[in-house]
This record gives C-alpha cells, structure tokens and sequence, in this order.
C-alpha cells in the first residue's frame, strides 16, 4: 500500500532473541524423535523436551503473556502513527550534523512497547488529525500524540491506561500576560484564541471561550508562531508543550491553569483489538513501575530544550524550509 508520508522503521531487538529461541525449541524435538529405543527413555526425553519448549516459548513472547497473541496490521511489526510538532511528547531533534532525528516520550515508549511486544516497530509520522483518521481506517495499530481519552473519540479508537499525567493551560505573550489572563479576558470576538485543529484544546476553547475568534491551525508551532508575532492573543496548549516552548521562547508566558476533567494522556488503540489493548496495557504498567517512563519524560525536556524541528519532514527525510 502506497502512502503520502515517511515511515520511519525501528528494529526491536527481541525480535532477535526470540527467533533464537524458536530455534532452540525444533532442536529439542528433534533430540526428542532421535531418543533411545527404550520406552522409559523415550518418555522422559519426550517429557524433558515438552518442558523446554513451554519455558522457550514462555521466554520467547516476552514479559507479556498476551503479547504473544496480539494481531497487528502488519505482521511481527507494531505500527504507530504520531505527530511529530508536540515537544516534548514526539519532535524532531537536530544532531549537530543537521540531521534530524525522531524523538520525544511518546517515542521512546512506543519503542518500549515494540521491545516488550517482540516486535519491529514502524513510526507513521502525520497531521494530528492524521492520527485519528489512521486510526479510524485501522491503517496502523497505535497512534501516540498525547492523546487524551476523549469519550467522543471512542467511536473511532480504544484507549489504553494513562501513561502520563499533565494538564492544560492558557498561553499568552509577557506582553499581553496582564491583559488576556482569565476566560472572560477572551471570551471576546475581537479576541483571536488559538488551538490544535482536531484537539481537546480545540474543545476547551470552544467551551470556555465559545465568543473568541477562535482559529485552528494543523500544528502548535503554527499557533507558537502566531502568538509570538502578535497576530494571535492567546491559546490553549497542553501544560508541558507549553513549557518546553516556553525554554525556546522566552516571550510566551503561561497564565493559567485550564481546568480538564481527563487531564492525561493514553494510547489511542486501534478498535476492537482487544489483545493488543491488553498488551499494550501491560507494557505501559512496565515501563512505569521499572521508572522507564520517568527516564523518558526527562530525556525528552533536556532534548526538547536543544535544537529542535517540529512539523513533517519533505520526501527526502528534510527539514522543511
């Protein structure tokens, strides 16, 4: 299947482990065919074979016992669309040669997942509306962009446990701080508000401000864009994003709090693929209590912090001009 966007594939190295452990399991049976003639022996090699070959197959799918029953789009390969504009959940990093590299929390634990899975796992880099139509089409298996378990998305996807626990806020420039820092201050048509199009942002600004100007634009570094040339008075952005754009620019000033009744973020997991959302569960209760998570998250500001692209590479892996 042809598709208009770069997939980005990364090799999970139990794929390799358990293909060694496959191979260990038919050498097993076959010292079991070759056993001694004698029925007692023949027995026991038998019953010693049956066992090595439940522990490898146990080893082999991993710490997860239902992910050797997940289904995925593509065989042995975990699919996972993002939006690649949402530091320090998914951007682009850039390496002191200019290249760019995928990177974020969301990455790092959809890598975990793949690894725990024994799978390869494929990045589908989109639009985050993308990702909700991916996901609706059952082109890939997950979609990661900080994604909060919306009820009105649960017709399109399931969602897995919270994995990270944030919060939503009002962002302004220093200059307006004094001026636009309330819903009331904005709640204006001669107010323009900004959000991610497709967003529980999108959602809260029609709620709290449904008499604003409101403007939705494709990525957030459009809306950081628009509010840093003045074109734009204010947006609802995710707390941490906001936070980590604030380190790159020091005129944005975050000047509340928006209140969010799913405040945190889940997976969104392809419908009615109940083994997968299992699996995918377990994984994200491992990488939590083994502190992988933390580790992630704090990865991700420091690179969030450096030189960074957010948006979608050109068709030659680029940067865009």
């Amino acid at each position: 299947m042809k598709r208009k966007f770069i997939a980005l594939t990364l090799t999970a190295g139990m794929l390799v482990s358990m293909t060694a452990c496959g191979g260990n399991s038919d050498n097993a049976a076959e010292d079991t065919n070759t056993a001694g003639t004698e029925e007692t022996t023949d027995d026991s090699a038998q019953e010693d074979a049956t066992d090595d070959a439940a522990a490898q197959e146990d080893a082999s799918s991993g710490e997860s016992g239902s992910a050797a029953e997940v289904e995925t789009v593509t065989d042995g390969v975990l699919t996972v669309a993002t939006s690649p504009d949402f530091a320090p959940y998914e951007f682009y990093a850039i390496g002191e040669d200019g290249t760019p590299q995928l990177a974020g929390f969301d990455i790092a634990l959809a890598q975990y997942i793949a690894d725990y899975m024994g799978l390869e796992l494929e990045i589908i880099p989109v639009d985050f509306d993308g990702v909700i139509s991916e996901l609706q089409t059952k082109s890939v298996d997950l979609g990661m962009a900080g994604l909060s378990p919306d009820p009105d998305r649960e017709s399109v996807m399931d969602f897995s446990d919270i994995y990270y626990t944030g919060g939503q806020s009002l962002v302004t420039t220093k200059e307006n701080a004094d001026k636009y820092n309330s819903f009331e201050a904005i709640n204006n048509p001669d107010v323009t508000v900004g959000a991610q199009t497709a967003s529980i942002q999108l959602d809260l600004a029609q709620t709290n401000s449904p008499d604003a100007d409101i403007i939705s634009l494709p990525k957030v570094t459009d809306i950081i864009a628009e509010l840093v040339a003045g074109t734009m008075d204010a947006a609802y952005i995710e707390t941490v994003v906001a936070e980590s754009y604030q380190a790159n620019y020091p005129d944005l000033e975050i000047v509340m709090d928006v209140p969010y009744d799913q405040e945190g973020s889940a997976i969104g997991v392809c419908k009615d693929n109940e083994g997968l959302l299992a699996a995918v569960n377990e994984a994200i209760a491992a990488a939590i209590e083994d502190g992988s998570m933390d580790q992630f998250v704090a990865e991700a500001n420091e690179l969030a912090s450096g030189q960074t692209y957010e948006g979608l590479l050109d068709e030659e892996g680029n940067v865009q001009e």
